[in-house]
């Protein structure tokens, strides 16, 4: 009887307080006082869209909104960061692990919100990038999630692009802001991450981007590559 190859059980370490650091941002555990600042790149007129597809948002007011911020910084499950820019030195988005099993040696990457500042920014592929490296380098999971709604083609496309690999969609999954939620599930495992990080590594490199910016190379090409 075929009952699956034995694994190490060793559990997997939780997420703590660490900072990630890259090139281009920093991710570090999310604060009471990152309210304002976050608020003011999130809210307001053009931002209504970031909120379409997360569970809760956009606020009313800044004082609505540190009042969700305090249970996010209080939460171990989902654990949030906050996403800075070096470069400008501010705040541009937050996002968080989740789903966290260490049992089974599994994590997710959810909540995500990517202000204008960071949204088609190479910023925004390195903080994944960063949370990739420390999920399987530092807390040793076996498996990295990425869920998203079925209807969200953004985030369906990104995922495919930092080399998750489609899984599947959950029927009827959630119900968010009173309509349905189907489920698109993608994931990404230990024995991929070395070449996934060749992949992500390559792209974020300075001689991948001319004087203006502009990517010589596609990430989804190298993530290509990186998947056969």
């Amino acid at each position: 009887m075929d009952i699956g190859e034995p694994v190490d059980p060793s559990p997997a370490r939780a997420p703590n307080d660490v900072v990630l650091r890259g090139r281009l941002v920093e991710l570090a555990r999310l604060r009471p006082e990152d309210a304002a600042e976050l608020y003011a790149a999130s809210h307001g007129p053009g931002h209504e869209a970031l909120w379409t597809y997360l569970a809760d948002g956009p606020f009313a007011d800044v004082e609505a909104f540190a009042e969700a911020m305090v249970l996010r910084v209080l939460s171990r499950d989902p654990f949030f960061f906050s996403i800075r820019d070096l470069a400008s030195g501010s705040l541009v988005g937050s996002c968080a692990f989740l789903r966290i099993a260490p049992e089974h040696r599994t994590i997710e990457i959810g909540h995500i919100l990517f202000t204008p500042a960071l949204q088609r920014k190479a910023g925004g592929a390195e903080a994944i990038y960063l949370l990739a490296r420390h999920a399987f380098e530092d807390l040793c999971v076996r498996r990295l999630e990425w869920k998203c709604n079925s209807l969200n083609a953004p985030s369906r496309r990104a995922a495919l692009r930092y080399g998750f690999t489609f899984e599947g969609v959950f029927r009827q999954h959630m119900i968010v802001k009173g309509r349905n939620r189907d489920t698109a599930w993608f994931s990404m495992l230990d024995s991929e991450w070395t070449a996934r990080r060749s992949a992500f590594e390559a792209w974020l490199a300075p001689s991948n981007f001319d004087k203006d910016g502009c990517q010589r190379v596609a990430l989804s090409e190298l993530s290509s590559v990186a998947s056969r």
